[in-house]
């Protein structure tokens, strides 16, 4: 796993407001395929069997199709699972800058952030 820096993404430049003490945050595994980039202020789902978290599908029924966390800094992979930070909870973000599923269509992506709330990241 490499951590991106040349990406024009900043790591947490979505961010609006979070709470104190790393509170927003946590450490999670995600799941990267083969030679994939993942940029900050990318919606992230949690897969129900495995716990793992991978770039949030709207269309998947695996429980990866609800949002659950927003990855914190760009990164990089080679099929392996990785342990990246995330935004979890208790935060404000910044709409404009996060990245949804390229399949997404407004309408989900108004679900998506709806999910986000349920979680307490509000997207501004």
């Amino acid at each position: 796993m490499a951590i991106l820096t040349d990406t024009g993404v900043r790591k947490a430049g979505f961010i609006v407001s979070e709470a104190n003490d790393w509170r927003s945050r946590d450490e999670v595994t995600l799941t990267v395929g083969a030679d994939a980039t993942i940029v900050a202020g990318t919606v992230l789902g949690k897969i129900t069997a495995s716990g793992k978290y991978i770039v949030q599908l709207a269309a998947g029924a695996d429980g990866s199709q609800t949002p659950a966390a927003i990855l914190y800094a760009n990164v990089s992979g080679n099929s392996e699972d990785i342990t990246v930070t995330v935004v979890a909870r208790d935060a404000e973000v910044n709409g404009a800058e996060l990245t949804y599923d390229p399949a997404a269509n407004a309408a989900a992506i108004t679900t998506a952030n709806a999910e986000l709330a349920a979680v307490g990241i509000i997207v501004r």
